[in-house]
């Protein structure tokens, strides 16, 4: 199959895929306002974020707990440990977030419910919603409690992340062109100390702005140490 260089509305990732589309670190902030507010501070928790990928999703979640168990079952070069996370021991944490591929999310849910004593976020796109085959495995099993529907859209290309405000060259089209897509992107968060039978639909309201730090769309070498520096 060939290589998806593009953005992520065109994704027909091979089952065997790393599915390496990074999440903007924009979109986990949106994730822990939404879950403060509802009373779920992650503020010195212990985070599991088992497809850590470049750490685009560890950084802002460090900046609310440095309690961070990352991993990927791909070295991307930042210093991550190596795991693949459907299987071996792994240690029990407050709350599993992370942006898994595609065809192992369902796996993913079901690991992170069994391992996380408070909740699991999952960033999916929201027709991940769709199919009867993961209804009747999944959902019909293990409502979330909450799905947060971005209502603007969050570009994600493949090995990278984009700065919306800035243009890039398209080598598909031949022209410079700013960040967009077409597919719609949403968090499933789990709740583990409470039974939902219908999970509540909340809209995130538009906020890249808001939660764009300086620095969010360069790569950091090395960022296990730099976290433990910052502790």
């Amino acid at each position: 199959m060939t290589a998806n260089t593009g953005f992520a509305a065109a994704r027909h990732e091979p089952a065997d895929s790393l599915d390496d589309f990074p999440t903007p670190p924009w979109a986990t902030r949106a994730l822990i306002h939404e879950l403060a507010n509802r009373g779920l501070s992650l503020e010195g928790k212990v985070v599991r974020e088992p497809a850590a990928n470049r750490g685009f999703m560890v950084r802002p979640l460090a900046e609310v707990t440095r309690r961070i168990i990352a991993s990927d079952i791909h070295d991307y070069g930042v210093g991550f440990a190596g795991a693949d996370y459907l299987f071996g021991i792994e240690p029990e944490c407050h709350w599993t977030i992370t942006n898994p591929p595609f065809v192992h999310a369902a796996a993913f849910i079901e690991r992170a419910l069994e391992q996380s004593r408070e909740g699991v976020a999952i960033f999916q796109r929201t027709a991940f919603l769709e199919g009867q085959e993961r209804f009747e495995t999944l959902f019909d099993r293990h409502p979330p409690a909450h799905v947060f529907q971005f209502v603007e859209r969050v570009p994600l290309f493949q090995g990278q992340v984009r700065d919306p405000e800035e243009t890039y060259f398209d080598a598909k089209t031949g022209k410079h062109r700013k960040p967009s897509t077409m597919a719609s992107y949403a968090w499933f968060v789990w709740r583990k100390r409470r039974v939902f039978d219908d999970p509540s639909l909340h809209w995130i309201r538009p906020c890249r702005r808001r939660f764009t730090r300086p620095g969010d769309y360069a790569l950091v070498g090395n960022l296990p140490a730099m976290l433990e520096g910052m502790a």
